[in-house]
Formats: C-alpha cells, structure tokens, sequence
C-alpha cells in the first residue's frame, strides 16, 4: 500500500542526479520519493512541509555542505533520518556526519539494490556505512581521540567489563575495520562463530550496527 512506503526526500545540487536517482528509487515499490531539493535552505523548507521518513543527502551543496546541515534537518522533522548519498571520501566529511547525528553515510557508486537494502536498515533503526570508508571511520575516531585530553583514572564501570576474553577480542578487530571473514582467519575460527559473537557484542552493549561497535571501542581506547 502507499501509505505504507518509505517517504524519501532527495537532496543534490544535480538535477540530472536527483532524476535519476528518483527513478532508480521508484523501482522499488517500497520506496516513494516525496520531493528533492538543491540545497540545504530548499531540504528544510521541503523537509518541514513533506515531513519523509528519510532524506537521501549529499554533502557537496551550494552554500551549507550536507555534513553541516545534518542537525538543522534533523531539528526540523524529529524522527527523520538522514542517509549521506555523496562522492566524497574525506574521512573529516565522514566524522562529520556522525558526529551530526547522521544514520548512515555510503558513496554514491553504491548500486541500487544495495541501496534499497541500505535505506531499509535504516528504516529499522540500524546504521549504514560504505565499506570503503571502514578504515577511514577508524582513522577519523583515531585523530579525534589524540587531540583530546586523557580522562582522569576515576570512571564509571566500563560495557565492556561484561564481555568475554573472545567478544573483546572480535570488538577490537571490528575498531580495526576488520570485516567477519577476516576475524575468522586471523583467529582460525568459522565466520559463522564470529557472526554469533558480533550478534552478543550487538545485544550487551545495547547497539544496532558495527559502526556503533567500533564507535564504543575507540571511545573506551580499545584497540
């Protein structure tokens, strides 16, 4: 039904783009693209009277780049959420985005199955990052944590006190940007051993996606 379907709110400054990009979505029957804009002005007045579920934004905007206007979208329409569709592989544009609150940020060679699937994950409250900003996600975490001051000794208990010697272990490969094959040969156990372990990282430390594992880890200086 269309009542039922995801309401998009696409913004780039490219009109060809957002045409296409338009297209692709209406494809899938799910997905329902309400309205585009050119940017970040036009995304908050579109955004407050189309009200979409999701706003599919690109970073290189005329004016305010996407990154920057992450918490002005969000403030707009609480409960939107904001998916980074851009070309840029800055990882300063990366923890940018995430320190704005943004659900997801994928590049824009991504396909447009994975893309559906993407905005879905979304929908269901996870976090999506392109597999090739991975690494730069942990290098991002890496310079933002060098530059602030040490934390005195005294501390609530650390999440991480509730993890096995293994979960530890896979949390720290997961800040490295290690993916679930790779876990599994470094540490010559199946991959689907080490799906179970991400799936009880996920449940005790109370967090939908990967890129909040690595988060959480690099916050508590696991590496």
């Amino acid at each position: 039904m269309a009542d039922s379907r995801i309401r998009i709110l696409v913004v780039d400054d490219h009109t060809l783009f957002r045409r296409g990009l338009t297209a692709l979505l209406a494809r899938d029957d799910a997905l329902e693209v309400v309205g585009d804009a050119g940017d970040a002005g036009e995304a908050l007045r579109k955004v407050e009277a189309l009200a979409p579920d999701l706003i599919l934004l690109d970073n290189h905007l005329p004016g305010v780049n996407g990154v920057d206007a992450v918490p002005a979208l969000l403030a707009a329409a609480p409960g939107v959420k904001v998916l980074m569709l851009t070309v840029s592989e800055d990882e300063a544009d990366l923890a940018a985005a995430l320190r704005g609150k943004a659900h997801g940020y994928l590049l824009k060679t991504i396909e447009g199955d994975a893309l559906s699937a993407a905005i879905r994950r979304v929908m269901r409250g996870e976090h999506v990052i392109a597999d090739e900003m991975t690494g730069k996600l942990v290098a991002a975490f890496r310079d933002a944590s060098a530059g602030t001051p040490a934390a005195p000794p005294a501390a609530p208990a650390s999440p991480l006190q509730a993890l096995s010697p293994r979960e530890t272990e896979i949390l720290r490969a997961i800040a490295g940007g290690a993916s679930n094959k790779e876990i599994a040969r470094s540490l010559a156990i199946a991959e689907s051993t080490v799906k179970v372990h991400v799936q009880h990282l996920l449940r005790k430390l109370d967090v939908g996606s990967r890129v909040q594992l690595a988060v959480i880890a690099h916050e508590h200086r696991l590496r």
